[in-house]
C-alpha cells in the first residue's frame, strides 16, 4: 500500500501521516519527488482496517501495491535512484564502466589492469578476491591479500573498487577495503548474505541469478533494502537457457523491464553473459542502446594466461578501442559519461 500526498501537502501533513502509521506498528518509507510525495507502507496491512487515512490533511489517495517487493518498487519511489559511489554517480542519466580482471592474481597484474582501464575511461575497478568456482580445485582467490592489492590500486589511481563477497567472513573483510560489495549470481538468493551486505550500508551490486526471474531478482534487492540500505545496483549477466553457443544468454529485455518495475539503476555484464571475447563489444553497445546505466567488463593484461575467465576478457588495447566507441554512442544517446572521482 502507498499513500499519495497532494501537491500542496506540507511537511507537517507528511509527518502526521508517518506518525499515525508508526503508532499502528507499521513502517513508513517517504519518497519526495519533484511534484509528488509518496509514503510507502511496510508491514501488516490489516492494521489499516477502519483507519481513514484518506481523510487526513494533505492525503490524496491510497493505492494498493500487489507485488511482494516494496522498497525496490517504482511505486514506492517515483524518481530514479542515483547511487553515489564515492563521488561516482550510478543511474540518473550517467554512464559508468566497471572494468578489470575476473580475479586478482598479483599486485603487478592488478596495477597493470587498473592503469589500463583508467586510461581508457573506466571509473570503477573490478577484481575478484573471493572466487566461488564450480570446481573446488580451481583458483579460489587471494582473499584479504587481494583486497589489500585493490586498496593500493585505488590509492594510486583514484578508481573506486568493487569486489564480490561470498560469506559473512568475506563481508567483514571487504568492508575495510572496497567501495561496492558485489553479490554474485550464485548467491543472489543467499538471503542471510543479502541481509549482511544490507547492514553495511555500502553500495551493493546485485547480479541476477543463473535461472532467476525478474521478480525473484527484485525480491533479492528487497532483502538488502529491508536492512536500511537503498544503495542497490542491478547487474544483468545473462541467464541459463537451452543455448550452448554462448556461456549464458544475455536478457537485454531485463533493462527496460527493471526500468518499468523499479527505480534502482541497472548495468550489464557482457563478459559473463557471453563467455566469449568477440561478443563483448556488440553486447556492450546493445546495453548502452537499450538504456543500461553502465557496464561491467573483464579486462586482463594477458588474457591467455589469466587464472580465471581468460576467454571472456579483453586485453587493454581492445578495451581502449571499445571505450572510444561507447563514448561516441553515449553522446548520441544523451548519456553523461561519469568522470573519475577526485576522492581517493
Amino acid at each position: 500500500m502507498i499513500i499519495v500526498m497532494k501537491k500542496e501537502a506540507t511537511d507537517l501533513n507528511v509527518e502526521s501521516v508517518v506518525t499515525n502509521l508508526e503508532n499502528l506498528g507499521l513502517s513508513a518509507h517517504v519518497s519526495k519527488g519533484e511534484t509528488l510525495t509518496i509514503i510507502g507502507i511496510i508491514g501488516d496491512k490489516t492494521l489499516l482496517r477502519d483507519k481513514n487515512f484518506e481523510l487526513m490533511g494533505g492525503v490524496d489517495k491510497l493505492v494498493p501495491v500487489t507485488e511482494s517487493y516494496k522498497l525496490s518498487n517504482r511505486m514506492f519511489h517515483g524518481e530514479p535512484t542515483v547511487v553515489d559511489v564515492g563521488g561516482i554517480p550510478v543511474g540518473g542519466g550517467h554512464f559508468v564502466i566497471m572494468a578489470g580482471p575476473c580475479a586478482v592474481e598479483s599486485l603487478e597484474q592488478l596495477m597493470h589492469s587498473a592503469n589500463a582501464v583508467k586510461d581508457a575511461g573506466a571509473q570503477i575497478l573490478r577484481g575478484g578476491a573471493f572466487k566461488p568456482r564450480t570446481s573446488p580445485y580451481s583458483f579460489q582467490g587471494l582473499e584479504e591479500e587481494g583486497l589489500k592489492y585493490m586498496k593500493t590500486a585505488r590509492e594510486e589511481t583514484g578508481l573506486k573498487i568493487v569486489c564480490e563477497v561470498t560469506s559473512e567472513r568475506s563481508v567483514e573483510l571487504a568492508v575495510k577495503y572496497v567501495d561496492i560489495l558485489q553479490i554474485g549470481a550464485r548467491n543472489m538468493q543467499n538471503f542471510e548474505l543479502l541481509k549482511d551486505v544490507g547492514r553495511t550500508k555500502l553500495p551493493v551490486l546485485l547480479k541476477r541469478g543463473l535461472s532467476s526471474t525478474i521478480e525473484e531478482w527484485l525480491n533479492a534487492a528487497e532483502y538488502v533494502m529491508s536492512e536500511g540500505n537503498g544503495n542497490v545496483i542491478f547487474c544483468e549477466r545473462g541467464i541459463r537457457t537451452f543455448e550452448t553457443s554462448t556461456r549464458n544468454t544475455l536478457d537485454i529485455s531485463a533493462v527496460p523491464t527493471i526500468r518499468e518495475k523499479s527505480h534502482l539503476p541497472i548495468i550489464i555484464d557482457p563478459s559473463h553473459a557471453s563467455g566469449q571475447r568477440h561478443c563483448i563489444a556488440p553486447l556492450s553497445k546493445a546495453g548502452i542502446a537499450v538504456g543500461a546505466d553502465g557496464l561491467m567488463i573483464e579486462v586482463h593484461p594477458d588474457p591467455p594466461r589469466a587464472l580465471s575467465d581468460g576467454p571472456q576478457s579483453l586485453d587493454p588495447e581492445d578495451f581502449r578501442v571499445l571505450c572510444g566507441e561507447l563514448r561516441a554512442l553515449a553522446e548520441v544517446l544523451g548519456k553523461a559519461w561519469a568522470a573519475p572521482s577526485s576522492k581517493y
